[in-house]
């Protein structure tokens, strides 16, 4: 699942601008849900008020009362986003054109009275990236919708065709009307286009998962192919003031994929995939989080326009390599929990340690392996990973936090799926090579778990582990017990010493406000534009002096109220800033403002670095050799 909140949630704003249906009516046949079908018509050509209106069209009911879902939760997201919320206008019409009467039970469900008699549905869709600097905890963009009439539509169909309770697993066609110059893009399949229908394209689906597990992106084309083995890669880019193009940005996308690919070796649960790029333009009304959404044959990816291609281009191998590795999990291993997800009353499964944190680390040590980064870069990611996991509870029960992922103080803790649920990949990687003598490691678990599993057949949930150590060994039970299970940390210090590395310290200079290109602070779009001190990361010198804490409000530096045309120009001062310099930042802790003072001094910020040490032994040698090289 992967939306990479834990690294993109919480936009870069700053640093990003600094640096710049119609009803069969009476003619339908009562049949059963097995053999039932819904047709849904999305209509983009006559958009009202930025709005869109939707018809689905079921068979007839046998029952007097009908619940219709729109999802809460959707695969992937971990958090509840009920997009019921941006449904207007919701009628259920009969065969006479009259309404039957409808309760609005919560934010995601209508019942419907006299069932036996309704011929079609109707509601308008508003979008979420409208919405996302007015809401506190706004959906997340990659799982978002954007409604920008004639330009560009993503649909993310979950917010907008929804499902009747009951019939979650009867086939959809979707009915979807276009303007002229606007073509999809979409991993979905095509289904037999009407000739007197020109404007309208036609998609099927087996089930409703298949609908919302495959989004659809309407924009002026801009779109490449390239294989990759026997997978044929789409690459559709939206760019609305043309800075970028799929051409420009194909070469470095598929020599990535090409390395993922060779890393993967036989596993491929695919024979197609589609990369759909937005681009905001980063105004009010357009997507603000950025980082991407998985599903089993796409990825959506939201990033900045105002950023340098090298930046781009770095941002989207590394968000792009971890989605499509998430082929392996959870979409082709995954428990009953994946397989049957409730959208509305969703039963979270225990092992977001291999969702996400297998996804991650695979996302990183392929590029080792593959020779795409150097073994400094690599020891350099994993420090970062140990020095942002400590920012979350450490002690707490991995399995524990995934099952209860919904709920504090569990979804506060979401991010360290990316961090330590790595490291714990990266600690089970080398307990398997040194167990196994270098032959066997967290890929060729994975390789042989997609061998028992597949798309269509789960496993249980509170079994995995221990089919993992009937098929490794017992220390394997051990570290699961006590680190992933339990609550215990991992001594990461033993992990280096067995393939002969240790950490050193050191000072590093920094900027006051940024370190290289990663901002210090930050924009809160849902608090007025809000400048704050960002939290999750480690600060430098400059504001650990001063006695500033990560989610800080800076309301003032010197006397001057702080907004995003100050801070900029107070960026650009602090180049020029002697370190005898004092200075007054007032910010707002909680419902306190404090007054912190002091002089600016030289930015640095201690880094721990990672380095192999002299004179290892052979067997440290080895099982480096064979933890890196694979």
């Amino acid at each position: 699942m992967t939306n990479r909140i834990g690294l993109f949630k919480k936009s870069w704003i700053l640093g990003v601008a600094i640096l710049l249906l119609q009803g069969c009516g009476s003619t339908k046949t009562l049949v059963s849900a097995e053999k039932a079908s819904i047709i849904a018509k999305i209509d983009l050509i006559n958009v009202v008020d930025d709005k869109v209106n939707v018809v689905l069209d079921p068979a007839a009911f046998a029952t007097d009362t009908v619940s219709f879902f729109i999802p809460k939760t959707v695969p992937g997201t971990y958090s509840d986003d009920n997009y019921g919320k941006y449904i207007e206008q919701f009628k259920a019409i009969d065969y006479k054109g009259g309404e039957l009467k409808v309760e609005k039970l919560d934010d995601n469900t209508w019942r419907i009275i006299n069932a036996k008699d309704l011929d079609k549905i109707n509601y308008w869709v508003n979008d979420t990236y409208d919405t996302e600097v007015e809401v506190s905890e706004p959906v997340f963009s990659p799982s978002g919708t954007n409604i920008l009439k004639g330009k560009n539509f993503m649909l993310n169909l979950h917010g907008f065709v929804g499902y009747f309770d009951g019939l979650e697993e009867i086939p959809y066609s979707l009915e979807i009307s276009a303007p002229d110059g606007l073509e999809p893009v979409t991993s979905l399949v095509k289904g037999i286009q009407d000739v007197n229908r020109p404007d309208t394209d036609v998609f099927v689906a087996n089930r409703y998962f298949e609908v919302i597990d495959n989004p659809i992106m309407y924009s002026s084309p801009s779109t490449e192919t390239f294989q990759v083995n026997d997978i044929a890669v789409t690459l559709s880019v939206y760019s609305p003031n043309g800075h970028f193009t799929a051409a420009s940005l194909k070469a470095g996308m598929e020599k990535m994929m090409r390395g993922q690919k060779a890393f993967l070796g036989d596993i491929n649960s695919t024979k197609h995939y589609t990369i759909i790029l937005y681009l905001s333009n980063m105004d009010d009304e357009d997507a603000k989080g950025f980082g991407a959404l998985e599903h089993h044959t796409s990825t959506v990816v939201v990033m900045p326009e105002q950023i340098s291609k090298e930046r781009l281009e770095e941002a989207i191998f590394d968000t792009v390599a971890h989605e499509f590795f998430h082929i392996v999990t959870p979409l082709t291993i995954h428990s009953n929990e994946i397989q049957y997800f409730d959208f509305n009353d969703p039963k979270m499964s225990m092992h977001l340690w291999m969702y996400e944190g297998t996804t991650e680390y695979f996302a990183n040590l392929f590029q080792i392996q593959q020779g795409l980064i150097s073994e400094e870069d690599f020891y350099q990611r994993l420090m970062e990973k140990v020095e942002r996991s400590k920012t979350y509870d450490d002690s707490m029960s991995f399995t524990v936090m995934s099952k209860n992922i919904l709920e504090e103080p569990y979804k506060k803790n979401y991010a360290n799926v990316y961090e330590k649920g790595a490291l714990i990949n990266m600690a089970l990687d080398i307990d398997l090579r040194e167990l196994s003598g270098g032959e066997k490691g967290v890929l060729w678990l994975m390789k042989e778990l997609s061998k028992k599993y597949g798309d269509s057949k789960p496993f249980e949930d509170d079994g995995l582990i221990d089919e993992i150590v009937a098929m490794t060994y017992p220390e394997i039970g051990e570290f699961f017990n006590v680190h992933v299970i339990g609550d215990t940390p991992i001594d990461y210090d033993a992990y280096w010493k067995k393939v002969g590395l240790s950490t050193t310290e050191q000072e590093q200079s920094t900027g006051y406000f940024f370190d290289g290109e990663i901002p210090y602070i930050d924009v809160d779009p849902a608090n007025d534009n809000a400048i704050f001190v960002r939290e999750g990361i480690q600060l430098n010198s400059f504001f650990n002096d001063l006695g500033a804490q990560g989610g800080d409000i800076i309301k003032s530096v010197d006397g001057k109220m702080t907004n995003l045309v100050n801070i900029r120009l107070l960026i650009g001062q602090s180049m020029n800033w002697d370190p005898d310099k004092e200075i007054v930042m007032v910010v707002q802790r909680g419902y306190k403002e404090i007054t912190l003072k002091g002089k600016v001094g030289v930015p640095t910020l201690k880094v721990v670095n990672l380095v192999p040490i002299e004179g290892p032994s052979e067997q440290q040698k080895n099982l480096r050799e064979a933890w890196l090289k694979g």
